[in-house]
């Protein structure tokens, strides 16, 4: 069983629900988050690491997207979100490797990879597949654990209560802002750059 594997299919959107710092998190974040997109109407987008869907449904609404596919490395992550948000038919799931995906160059308006990056290999390879399936005139925008001091108070007790069952799914450190530089290497240029939620979280808004 890999990490990833020991979390509920449903987390976020039970969590959201039931536990009132998520749901306030949650919130802040796609309040930031929702400040920097862009309406891509009609247009098609990418949710990489869309877990249940739960926050691919925030991302629909506020591109006004004709079609959103999410992808994740979780079938059972795939499996509920498909069976769960079926009625909508803007949004598909599937299975799907960041470092290697499944489309062809220049296929989305805009790509989301939020808190993803830290669960891969290769950032790096991450990025450049982003860069190569999006639109010339398309954007990216991405978040990562800033690796503050108040994030690594806050995941130490996390990692170890209710988000233990996370603990292991971290494998790349974002700090110093490392993913600033990973996409200027990716060939991105810069076009928002923040860190949010008492400096806890990066955000990163990229074009080709």
């Amino acid at each position: 069983m890999t990490p990833h594997e020991k979390v509920p299919c449903d987390w976020y959107f039970s969590s959201i629900k039931k536990n009132l710092i998520q749901r306030y998190v949650h919130k802040r974040r796609f309040y930031e988050v929702g400040k920097i997109i862009e309406p891509k109407k009609k247009g098609l987008i990418l949710d990489i690491g869309c877990a249940d869907g739960t926050f691919s449904t925030v991302l629909l609404g506020k591109t006004q997207a004709g079609k959103l596919i999410g992808i994740d490395t979780a079938d059972g992550f795939i499996n509920w979100a498909g069976r769960h948000w079926k009625k909508e038919k803007r949004m598909k799931f599937e299975l799907g490797n960041a470092e290697k995906l499944n489309f062809k160059t220049k296929t989305f308006d805009a790509v989301f990879a939020l808190e993803i990056l830290e669960h891969v290999k290769s950032p790096g390879k991450v990025l450049r597949e982003i860069k190569r399936v999006l639109k010339d005139d398309g954007y990216a925008i991405l978040l990562v654990p800033a690796e503050s001091w108040l994030f690594r108070f806050i995941w130490f007790f996390w990692s170890r209560t209710r988000g233990r069952v996370w603990k292991e799914t971290h494998i790349q450190s974002f700090k110093n802002n490392f993913l600033t530089r990973k996409c200027l290497e990716a060939g991105f240029k810069i076009d928002k750059d923040k860190k949010i939620i008492f400096k806890t979280l990066h955000l990163v808004k990229v074009r080709k």
